[in-house]
């Protein structure tokens, strides 16, 4: 039997398509993997290719707790976060990736934001729009006679929504600070928030996590302004004629040793919600709960009090992770949702980009094999002979 070129070429022409295709537009293989399916009762944990943000153990929607030491105290949280603020290091956790509404500890987004873009001394004065919002407010006036320092504390101590709203009118608009926020969310691989408010008060879409909370409380504790407006007590506020005393909202920088701050919230939907940081010993602690029916002080003193035990005593269940760098692209952690497929991440692009070179240089190679057997097909049809 003579041999089939044409069946060669194409076999080999197929085989240049294929690995064509396989290196892709950008000279690497194009690799994606379905996601499995994690869904909750409430929406689903965004993940990145290699699995939830801060470790696989985090996707858990129960309690997650390390063996060999005591659980942490009960709490009527559906979700909570307990973690070492220093290391990063996750202690425990409940539903760490659950998506709930955040009401007011968004305020931290904003604030996380905005207070390294706004000038402190500025003087500024609020629209009609900002100091009639709903809500807890400050009780702000459209005057001339707020400085954006005045506007933080009113904004981290008192929980004011006027307030969030005068700081995002000093930032531009209130359309370009919630796209500032949700860059920042995406910043430090909060992919869980989603911001549509620069106040918290709630709105379909608007949602966070504990473990982002969490994150975004770390990355508030590294800015000293931050920590100075959260836990201050008491302080003077403007007012058309002198001033009136503000008062801080989170009880427990009253009556829990080191406690730091940072920030309450609730809404009738939302529920209450609080993020805390406490330092002792050199170690700050940082606990977030969500979606808690009320009454939660005690309760977050007693999870702090067990992160300051458990610290360094256990293995920890995960870790915060660090913000992307920003010399890095927005795509550097590429967060989807469960059940859909995935590009890789940069740690695997950089696995698989060393085939793309390989891959291609095995196409050219079919393809021009096959070109050569055609031609030989050609010339072997031109020598046979002709019968009638």
């Amino acid at each position: 039997m003579g041999t089939n070129y044409r069946a060669l070429a194409a076999a080999f022409m197929t085989t240049a398509l294929i690995g064509v295709t396989t290196a892709g537009c950008g000279g690497a293989p194009a690799v994606t993997r379905a996601v499995p399916d994690v869904s909750r009762a409430v929406p689903s944990v965004e993940k990145i290719a290699s699995g939830p943000v801060g470790g696989e153990l985090l996707g858990g929607r129960g309690l997650i707790a390390p063996a060999g030491i005591k659980e942490p105290p009960k709490t009527e949280a559906s979700a909570f976060v307990i973690a070492d603020a220093d290391t990063g290091a996750v202690l425990a956790a409940k539903d760490p990736h659950g998506h709930y509404m955040p009401a007011s500890t968004l305020k931290t987004l904003t604030a996380v934001t905005l207070i390294p873009k706004l000038d402190r001394d500025r003087t500024i004065k609020p629209s009609q729009w900002a100091c009639n919002e709903e809500g807890s407010a400050v009780g702000l006036v459209p005057k001339p006679i707020y400085k954006i320092d005045d506007l933080w504390r009113a904004l981290l101590m008192v929980s004011g929504n006027d307030a969030a709203d005068a700081l995002a009118e000093a930032n531009g608009s209130l359309e370009k600070t919630l796209a500032d926020m949700n860059k920042e969310a995406r910043r430090l691989q909060a992919y869980d928030t989603v911001a549509k408010t620069p106040n918290g008060l709630d709105k379909p879409g608007q949602q966070s996590s504990a473990y982002d909370l969490a994150l975004i409380a770390r990355a508030g504790l590294a800015l000293p302004a931050f920590r100075e407006y959260v836990s201050t007590k008491t302080a003077k506020f403007p007012a058309p004629k002198g001033y009136y005393e503000i008062g801080n909202h989170n009880k427990l920088l009253w009556r829990y040793k080191g406690m730091i701050g940072v920030k309450n919230g609730w809404t009738t939907k939302a529920l209450g919600s609080f993020v805390g940081a406490a330092t002792r010993d050199g170690h700050t602690i940082i606990v977030v709960i969500m979606h808690h029916q009320g009454g939660f002080w005690d309760e977050v003193a007693g999870l702090l009090d067990w992160g300051f035990a458990a610290d360094g005593k256990a293995a920890p269940i995960g870790e915060l992770v660090k913000p992307v760098p920003e010399a890095a692209p927005s795509s550097s952690a590429i967060a989807v949702r469960p059940g859909s497929t995935v590009a890789r991440t940069p740690a695997a692009a950089a696995k698989q980009s060393g085939r793309g070179p390989l891959v291609a240089t095995l196409a050219l190679g079919a393809g021009l094999l096959a070109v050569l057997l055609l031609a030989m097909y050609g010339m072997h049809r031109r020598r046979r002979p002709r019968h009638s």
